[in-house]
């Protein structure tokens, strides 16, 4: 399966005082990607929260800034599943403006309970983000 897609736009509250999205603020529509990601999957946060107590907290994140996008842009963000492993995964994600690949991220999220004890990831999550692996299995 390609990588899953979303669109956000850049508003000005995304911005610096030059009209360039804030490094930081990357970080938002990171996570915008894999929550959508997760519900194309079928899943959404509070669901796995209340049953069965599970959580995704980021470990681990690794990015790379190669070019500015501005106030008012388009970016195109795509989010595809590198690794699945037993209380852990990691994945890819790309941001885009007009094609061209401004920010690229590799993020390690871990399972944990509602009380921050990792858990293994439960069989029936894993089994729907396998489609999203990037080599299509395991």
């Amino acid at each position: 399966m390609p990588a899953h897609e979303i669109t956000a736009r850049v508003y000005y509250d995304d911005t610096d005082a030059g009209g360039v999205v804030y490094h930081g603020n990357y970080l938002k529509f990171a996570e915008r990607g894999r929550t959508e990601l997760l519900r194309a999957a079928g899943f959404d946060h509070n669901s796995l929260r209340e049953d069965p107590g599970l959580l995704f907290i980021v470990r681990h994140m690794d990015i790379d800034y190669l070019a500015p996008a501005r106030l008012d842009d388009i970016l195109t963000v795509k989010t595809s599943v590198k690794e699945l492993k037993n209380a852990s995964f990691l994945m890819n994600q790309s941001i885009f403006c007009h094609d061209v690949l401004v920010c690229s991220l590799v993020v390690t999220l871990v399972c944990v309970t509602t009380e921050i004890k990792p858990i293994r990831m439960p069989d029936i999550l894993r089994n729907k983000m396998t489609p999203f692996l990037e080599d299509g299995k395991e």
